[in-house]
């Protein structure tokens, strides 16, 4: 139905053929709607999470194993949301699941130090070359939060620079000019891979400006790479002014065995990850220089109190020593990121013969579907995109067999998990 888009759009109604689509993904998933209209008498929307929703209702999942997913009504699909990164190992990993039923058996909440947290902070630096000491906490989320609080107490400055339209979590978004939920810190704004342009913000912020924060490829916000001269330019007029530079590698530290900022030889002050590096349980962490996060040492002077629960639980903890040195190796890394690198390649081959105006962006295991002319390098570029185009292609995904996200907007990420 996508073929020629614009013969589409010329000559049926984009909206009829919809309607038509969600109706057969209804008639499709009669237990999936059971579910969703009973989660609706307790839960706003019928969900708990605004991500996984969409039109006319989500489907329910019972099961997963590698890189397959089963619905409440029996139907399997290939899984290229992978949790949006947090399952990225895939589904029930043995080694993983190993792992957690040992800690189980031996007490879940223990409320003190535990055999696994040094080991895998161990593991975290050791892989990492920005990140010197490393803390945990419970989200990707919570990590920006974290080290954006950090830099305005280390540097005693208050103003933090983001991009508009970057994502650093649930509020942390800067899409169309922000949310109405977002913390209140006083950002200022700059674009995307627009060097120049973040230089002048940076010089003219001057030493009211705390931190700069920047994926070093768009993940919410659509896949888009930065180029090496801007994050140069950002490590170069943060040491100049006095701000610190903070990566957030939630998403991005799986592009490469030693994330973005390792790959491209660039260190910020401050790096934040999350997602897949707790093994599929919840996990957050915030690291970087150790004169910076050796502030939060308990036993010095002065020191930043961080506490958290469960920053330390054991089933994160647990799963992530074991993801990060028994499945996601450095052999591992590089295969699924150039077999993500082969499928983005083949995803715009298929694109041109079939005529349809669009184009797949990322690198390696991350990549996002765009139903707009490339190149794509800024987040701009992403604004003549028809919805109702995105909204079909993700409905006949769903019914051929393949989850895929439903993202706001024009976006589709996609991500490759390591098993299949």
């Amino acid at each position: 139905m996508l073929q020629g888009t614009r013969d589409v759009r010329a000559n049926v109604s984009l909206a009829a053929v919809l309607d038509e689509a969600r109706q057969r993904f209804a008639d499709a998933n009669p237990n999936s709607l059971a579910r969703q209209n009973e989660a609706a008498a307790s839960l706003p929307g019928g969900n708990t999470r605004a991500v996984l929703w969409y039109r006319p209702f989500p489907v329910s999942f019972v099961s997963g194993e590698g890189c397959r997913v089963t619905d409440l009504d029996g139907h399997t699909y290939v899984d290229l949301v992978s949790e949006y990164s947090a399952g990225f190992y895939g589904h029930s990993d043995k080694a993983i699941s190993a792992a957690l039923v040992d800690v189980i058996q031996g007490g879940i909440m223990l409320g003190a130090p535990n055999r696994y947290e040094a080991r895998l902070a161990a593991a975290v630096v050791d892989r990492f070359p920005a990140i010197e000491r490393v803390r945990f906490c419970n989200s990707g989320t919570e990590a920006n939060i974290m080290a954006i609080s950090a830099a305005r107490a280390i540097t005693q400055r208050s103003k933090i620079l983001a991009f508009r339209e970057g994502y650093h979590g649930g509020v942390l978004t800067f899409a169309h000019g922000g949310s109405p939920l977002n913390l209140p810190f006083p950002f200022v704004f700059a674009d995307y891979n627009d060097s120049a342009g973040a230089v002048a913000v940076i010089k003219e912020q001057g030493d009211e400006l705390a931190a700069v924060i920047v994926e070093p490829m768009m993940g919410g916000g659509g896949c888009i790479p930065a180029t090496r001269e801007f994050l140069e330019a950002l490590r170069a007029v943060t040491k100049e002014t006095g701000a610190l530079l903070i990566f957030d590698e939630v998403m991005t530290s799986r592009l490469d065995y030693r994330a973005l900022h390792g790959a491209h030889g660039i260190f910020p002050d401050f790096v934040t990850l999350g997602k897949y590096i707790g093994g599929g349980a919840s996990f957050g962490a915030f690291g970087g220089r150790a004169d910076l996060v050796d502030r939060f040492d308990p036993a010095l002077p002065g020191a930043f109190s961080h506490g958290g629960t469960f920053n330390n639980n054991i089933l994160s903890m647990a799963a992530g020593f074991t993801g990060l040195t028994q499945v996601l190796t450095q052999e591992a890394s590089r295969a699924i990121n150039a077999r993500g690198d082969r499928l983005r390649e083949a995803m715009n081959v298929s694109l041109e013969r079939h005529g349809v105006e669009g184009i797949v962006i990322g690198r390696g295991s991350l990549m996002n579907l765009h139903f707009v002319r490339g190149p794509v390098d800024t987040p701009a570029r992403l604004d003549d995109a028809d919805p109702s185009v995105i909204a079909l292609w993700h409905i006949e995904m769903l019914l051929r067999g393949y989850y895929v996200t439903a993202r706001p907007r024009e976006r589709q990420l996609m991500f490759v998990s390591i098993r299949a």
